[in-house]
């Protein structure tokens, strides 16, 4: 039942990469589907070759180092009853490459995709997911022993507020900051200029499906169902609840927003799907270890911080990120740890962590959140693993794009960009023209129009 459980949440997480497929198509421009599209599947492809030769091994192999694992390269002596857990892990790495993807879209080149998916699930994520989940993990929580554990604490980051989405949104960042804005996004005076996606229905569907495989990857995190249902349930419960909180306070804060900039009151679909994003990504750290009213408070405060920290990279950085993927995953993981390190329950960390034994084997109470009237050593364990993985992630892809960069490997040619990359990589436009100007919509609008 258990295996069974971690696979069936793992083919759920790995759904998730049809949610972020579409959220993809639906977000650039007709001219690119076809490219981002094929580009989402390529990265879960050379993503799975990643994690079977060497991730899988670094993050999970056996060793008494805390920095990487030492063995398990390639699947060597893995026994095949924790195959399950290399398929639940890898539907992560995955997730965690496909982030990069959105941030990068409309023009970055098909060769720099395949080889960041694979350097980020070989090598990058894998090293931050044995810092904090193996038991030989510096940051780890999993530990029996108190004075094993960093700080007394270790970092609570139960589905990966860090360990997958902030190495995600992180890696986005520095790739879309090294191969620059799209043409136009910004005008002469640097300021930025709306190049809306092509589809908000297939954004929202894309939107609907991550949600649905959320159920996946926070409840599946439990790595059992036999005794451990209730804390699969619980984070069922708080994943529900704090996506919903995080679309509502992004749509009021967006119709705020636009209210006081031009005196009408906008409806933001876009804005209140990524809403729902960033409060899924905000429990994802703590589903496991916070009552339900918390997990409400986490979410609504997601959608401030997505919202805001989109303004930021845009307006401030002067990044361009098509999907707002370095705010939702990047920004509201950190959010998301400082909110475990706040938040979190005694009973809760009790009942979804291992008991902690001092070095007579006599029990000892776990440190949980601030808020709760913990001591605020969780807390500064989550900073300390904030600071570590952000580090960590642009220490090494910061440099990894610049090479990418300096060799011509990074972006394509600027009439490649502007022509649409379906036409000059894929054959042809994923809706061709002849279709759009034989129908209604295009008959009305022009088809030529809708096409760029």
């Amino acid at each position: 039942m258990d295996a069974f459980f971690v696979l069936f949440s793992g083919y759920l997480v790995f759904f998730m990469q049809c949610g972020f497929c579409m959220l993809c198509a639906g977000s650039v421009r007709g001219k690119n589907a076809k490219n981002v599209i094929l580009k989402n599947l390529l990265d879960t492809c050379f993503g799975a070759l990643g994690w079977y030769v060497m991730g899988y091994g670094l993050a999970f192999g056996e060793t008494a180092n805390e920095f990487l694992g030492e063995s398990s390269f390639a699947l060597r002596d893995v026994p095949h009853r924790v195959y399950s857990n290399w398929m639940f892990q890898y539907a992560f790495a995955a997730t965690a490459t496909t982030i990069v993807s959105g941030a990068v879209a409309e023009r970055t080149k098909f060769e720099a995709y395949l080889v960041y998916a694979f350097f980020l699930t070989s090598w990058v994520y894998p090293v931050v997911a044995h810092w904090i989940w193996a038991h030989t993990g510096w940051l780890t929580a999993f530990k029996v022993f108190s004075a094993d554990l960093f700080n007394g604490t270790g970092v609570i980051d139960f589905a990966g507020c860090g360990v997958v989405h902030m190495v995600g949104g992180l890696s986005g960042l520095a790739g879309a900051w090294m191969v620059g804005p799209r043409l136009g996004r910004f005008d002469a005076d640097g300021k930025p200029r709306e190049i809306p996606g092509h589809s908000a229905s297939l954004a929202l569907l894309g939107v609907f499906i991550l949600w649905f495989g959320w159920y996946g990857f926070n409840p599946g995190s439990a790595l059992a169902i036999v005794g451990a249902s209730d804390v699969a349930a619980l984070c069922a419960v708080n994943t529900t609840l704090a996506a919903s909180a995080g679309s509502i306070s992004a749509l009021l804060l967006s119709m705020i927003i636009s209210y006081y900039v031009s005196g009408n009151i906008v409806w933001d679909v876009i804005g209140a799907g990524n809403g729902a994003l960033a409060g899924l990504v905000s429990i994802t750290a703590s589903c496991s270890v916070v009552q339900p009213w918390a997990a409400l408070i986490i979410g609504f405060i997601g959608g401030f911080v997505y919202v805001a920290s989109s303004n930021f990279v845009l307006h401030v950085l002067k990044v361009d990120d098509p999907l707002d993927a370095i705010a939702v995953h990047a920004f509201c993981g950190m959010w998301g740890l400082v909110a475990a390190g706040s938040f979190a329950d005694d009973a809760l960390l009790r009942s979804s962590y291992p008991a902690l034994l001092d070095d007579s084997n006599q029990p000892v109470s776990r440190n949980y959140g601030w808020v709760m009237g913990g001591d605020g050593k969780l807390l500064v364990s989550a900073v300390t693993g904030i600071v570590a993985i952000l580090g960590w992630v642009l220490f090494h892809m910061v440099p990894f794009f610049a090479g990418l960069k300096l060799v011509g490997l990074l972006r394509v040619l600027p009439e490649q960009e502007h022509e649409g990359l379906d036409i000059s990589h894929h054959g042809g436009s994923a809706y061709p023209k002849e279709m759009v100007r034989s129908g209604s919509w295009g008959s009305a609008h022009g088809g030529e129009a809708y096409i760029k």
